[in-house]
C-alpha cells in the first residue's frame, strides 16, 4: 500500500510537473508571437510595426529567388510531360533509325520526318491570356481602352465645335474595306477548291500506290497535278481578280493573305500524310489509312499551319470568350482608323508629297514612330491574339500557342520566332529542316537564308498587291538588315539595354518603310500613266513623279 502511494504522489507531482512545463511553453509562445508590452501594459505599437517591416523586407528579397525555383521546376515539369507524350506517340517500326539522339537527323532520304516528329501541340492558353489573370497586368489593358474612349471623345468633341454637329469620319475604313462582294466571292471560290482537289488528288494517288507497278511515274503525275493547281487555282487567279478589280488595300490584303494561306495549309496536308502512305506496309493491313474528309475541313479552319488528324480540344465552348475576342477584333479597328486618321495619314500626306529627302524623312519618324508602334502592337493584339483565338476557341482547339512573349526580345532571331508562332512553325518545319535534310547540317546559314528569302519574298508580294504597285523596299530591309540584324542582335544578347534597341529599330524601322510607302502611294495617285508599260509598274514611280503639281 505505501509502494501504491509513493507512486501516486510521483505520478501526481510529475502531472503538475508537466502541466506547470506545458503553461510554462505557452507562456514562452504568446511571448514570441503577441505584441510587446510597456511597463505599464500598453502594447509597444512602433516596435511591431519595425519588426512586421522588416519580415515584409525579408519577403521581398526572399520573392524574385522564390519564385526563379518555382518555374525552373514548373519548366522542367512541363518539358518532361512533353517529352514523355513524344515518345509514347512515336511509332518506331514505321522509322526505326529515322532520328536517333546520336546521329542528331535522319539517315536516309528516302523518307522524310514522320510527323511525330515535328510539331507537338499541347493544350495550353495564350500569353496574354495568362498575363491577364494578374491584376497589375490586366490594368495595362484598361490603360489601352481608355485611350481609345479618349482618343474618340476628343475627336467627336473637337469635330463637334468645328464644324458645329456630331461628326464621325469613318471615310478611310469604308474605302480601304470596299467592294466587299468581290472579296467574299473570291474568298468561297479560293476555299472550296482547296478543299476539293488537294484532298480528291491525294486520295487517287494513296488509294492506288502500293498496287502500281510505276509508283515514281505515278507520284510525279499526281504531283504535278497539285503544282498546277496550285499555281494557277490558286495562284494566278485570285492575283488576277485582285488586279482586274482593283481591289482596295485591306480588301486586297485580305485575299492575298487567304491566298498564301490556303497555299500553305494545302501543302502542309500533302506534306504529313505522304510519309504515312510511303510508310504503310500492305501485309499489315489491307486499307490505306487516308484522313477523312472532316479532319481535313477542320483543319482548314483550325487556327493553325500544321495538319494533324486530331488535335487537343477543350470540352466546351465559350460564347462569352468569343464574343469578348471578336468585339476586341471591332475595337481594336477602330483604334487603328482613329489612330491612323488623327497622327499617321496627315504626315504621311504632309511629307509624302515631296520628293524623298532627309529632311522629311527624319521629320516623319519623329512625328509618326510613337502612332506606328502603337499601331503595330494594336494589330498584334487584333490579329495574333483576338482573331486566332476566337476561331480557336469556336472550334474548341486547346493550343493557344499563336505568339510568345516577343515584347521582352532582346534579339532579332527571338523576335521573328516568337512574333509569328503559327507561320515561324509552317518556315521551320517545311522550309529550314527541309533545307537541312536536303543539303545537310553543315548548311544552316543556306537554310536560314533560303527561309529569310521565301519569307520576304511573300511579304512582299502581300504588300505589292495590296497597295497596287512593286516598290520592293520591305524585300531590301527584311533580306538587309533583317538578315544583318539576325546575326548582330543574336540570341547572345541579354541584356534589357539589348530590348531597347531592339524597340528602338522596331520603331525606325516600320516608319521608314511607312514614308518610302507614302512617297510611292502619292506619286501613283497624282502622276498617273496613260499607257504603262512592264517596265513602268516595276520602276518606282516618284523617282521621277513631280509630286508639288
Amino acid at each position: 500500500m505505501a509502494g501504491e502511494e509513493n507512486i501516486s504522489v510521483r505520478n501526481r507531482r510529475s502531472t503538475y510537473e508537466t502541466a506547470e512545463e506545458k503553461e510554462d511553453v505557452s507562456k514562452r509562445h504568446e511571448a514570441d508571437w503577441s505584441f510587446p508590452q510597456s511597463s505599464n501594459g500598453h502594447v509597444d505599437v512602433d516596435h511591431s510595426v519595425t519588426r512586421k517591416m522588416q519580415l515584409l523586407v525579408e519577403a521581398e528579397q526572399m520573392k524574385p529567388a522564390f519564385m526563379q525555383r518555382i518555374d525552373n521546376h514548373f519548366t522542367e515539369f512541363v518539358n518532361g510531360l512533353i517529352a514523355k507524350s513524344v515518345q509514347l506517340e512515336t511509332s518506331p517500326p514505321a522509322f526505326p533509325a529515322a532520328c536517333s539522339e546520336k546521329d542528331g537527323g535522319f539517315k536516309s532520304k528516302e523518307l522524310r520526318a514522320p510527323p511525330e516528329h515535328g510539331k507537338v501541340f499541347v493544350a495550353r492558353k495564350s500569353v496574354l491570356d495568362e498575363l491577364f489573370e494578374v491584376k497589375d497586368i490586366r490594368s495595362i489593358h484598361h490603360v489601352f481602352i481608355a485611350f481609345f474612349i479618349i482618343i474618340i471623345l476628343s475627336t467627336l468633341i473637337v469635330d463637334s465645335i468645328d464644324e458645329g454637329r456630331l461628326v464621325v469620319k469613318f471615310d478611310l475604313l469604308v474605302y480601304t474595306f470596299g467592294k466587299s462582294s468581290v472579296v467574299a466571292s473570291t474568298w468561297l471560290y479560293m476555299f472550296l477548291s482547296t478543299l476539293t482537289v488537294p484532298y480528291g488528288l491525294f486520295l487517287l494517288w494513296a488509294q492506288g500506290y502500293h498496287g502500281s507497278s510505276h509508283k515514281t511515274i505515278r507520284s510525279a503525275f499526281f504531283g504535278g497535278l497539285l503544282m498546277i493547281f496550285q499555281i494557277f487555282a490558286l495562284g494566278v487567279v485570285p492575283t488576277y481578280i485582285v488586279i482586274a478589280y482593283r481591289l482596295p488595300p485591306l480588301s486586297a490584303a485580305i485575299v492575298t493573305f487567304e491566298q498564301m494561306r490556303l497555299l500553305m495549309k494545302g501543302y502542309s496536308f500533302i506534306r504529313e500524310n505522304t510519309s504515312r502512305i510511303l510508310s504503310f506496309t500492305p501485309q499489315k493491313t489491307n486499307t490505306v489509312q487516308v484522313p477523312k474528309v472532316s479532319q481535313y475541313l477542320y483543319f482548314l479552319f483550325a487556327p493553325t499551319l500544321i495538319y494533324r488528324d486530331d488535335y487537343p480540344r477543350n470540352p466546351t465552348i465559350r460564347w462569352s470568350y468569343v464574343a469578348t475576342m471578336f468585339a476586341q477584333v471591332l475595337a481594336s479597328l477602330f483604334y487603328l482608323h482613329y489612330i491612323s486618321e488623327i497622327y499617321t495619314y496627315p504626315a504621311f500626306r504632309k511629307y509624302g508629297r515631296e520628293h524623298f529627302n532627309v529632311r522629311g524623312l527624319v521629320l516623319c519618324i519623329l512625328n509618326t514612330m510613337l502612332p506606328n508602334l502603337l499601331s503595330t502592337l494594336i494589330f498584334f493584339f487584333l490579329f495574333l491574339h483576338c482573331w486566332l483565338n476566337a476561331f480557336a476557341e469556336m472550334l474548341r482547339f486547346a493550343d493557344r500557342m499563336f505568339y510568345k512573349d516577343w515584347w521582352n526580345s532582346t534579339s532579332y532571331a527571338r523576335y521573328f520566332r516568337t512574333w509569328n508562332v503559327v507561320v515561324h512553325e509552317w518556315l521551320y518545319y517545311y522550309a529550314y529542316r527541309d533545307v537541312l535534310w536536303l543539303f545537310g547540317k553543315k548548311f544552316k546559314a543556306v537554310a536560314m537564308l533560303s527561309v529569310f528569302t521565301l519569307s520576304a519574298v511573300v511579304h512582299e508580294y502581300i504588300l505589292a498587291m495590296s497597295l497596287g504597285f512593286f516598290y520592293p523596299v520591305l524585300f531590301f530591309f527584311y533580306m538587309g538588315f533583317g538578315t544583318l540584324f539576325n546575326f548582330i542582335l543574336s540570341d547572345r544578347r541579354k541584356g534589357p539595354i539589348w530590348n531597347v534597341i531592339l524597340w528602338l529599330t522596331l520603331g525606325l524601322g516600320t516608319t521608314m518603310i511607312h514614308y518610302l510607302y507614302s512617297l510611292e502611294w502619292n506619286a501613283h495617285q497624282h502622276c498617273p500613266l496613260k499607257n504603262p508599260t512592264f517596265l513602268d509598274y516595276v520602276k518606282p514611280r516618284s523617282w521621277t513623279c513631280n509630286l508639288k503639281v
